[in-house]
């Protein structure tokens, strides 16, 4: 089934109305964002953020997929996610969206573009064990599980703070 705009809409009213957030109501600003997140949705495969470059490699985009790991801070902090999509109820009755700093790490934004000196062959697979920097983290609060190099910075099920996250050993 193919996205569409309305599709895209319907998620985040949903995401929107479960977090206590609005969608930006100045409608023209909020078009182009929802066809921004169709464009990268059916792109990669996944709804990365309208606002940011993406690379297409969905464990390097993680943290932009929409919504993405930044937006409860920012709303928290300054009323509106980075690129202005959910915003408090302040924001909307005001109507106008707000500059937000960039929380992405610059290491994210811009990786590494020059190629890596080939190695030696390695052992196989079978004998040698991966390892991608990845680690399991748990919420201390509600037990919720994610897979990746650093927790979120918020829970997304308790919104308990990143400093709530452990890792599983």
């Amino acid at each position: 089934m193919s996205t569409t705009v309305d599709r895209v809409r319907q998620r985040a009213e949903a995401d929107a109305k479960m977090h206590g957030y609005y969608l930006i109501p100045e409608q023209k600003f909020l078009q182009d964002l929802l066809e921004g997140l169709k464009t990268n949705e059916e792109r990669y495969g996944y709804p990365s953020c309208p606002c940011r470059p993406a690379t297409g490699i969905y464990e390097q985009d993680r943290d932009i997929i929409c919504p993405c790991d930044y937006r409860d801070p920012d709303v928290a902090e300054y009323g509106a996610c980075y690129c202005s999509l959910y915003v408090n109820k302040a924001i909307y009755d005001e109507g106008k969206p707000v500059p937000i700093p960039e929380r992405r790490p610059a290491e994210k934004m811009f990786p590494d573009p020059t190629p890596k000196p080939k190695e030696e062959p390695k052992p196989s697979a079978a004998t040698t064990p991966q390892t991608t920097g990845n680690k399991l983290w748990y919420c201390k609060q509600c037990g919720y599980v994610v897979f990746r190099e650093e927790p979120p910075f918020m829970c997304p099920i308790c919104k308990a703070k990143k400093e709530f996250f452990a890792p599983i050993v």
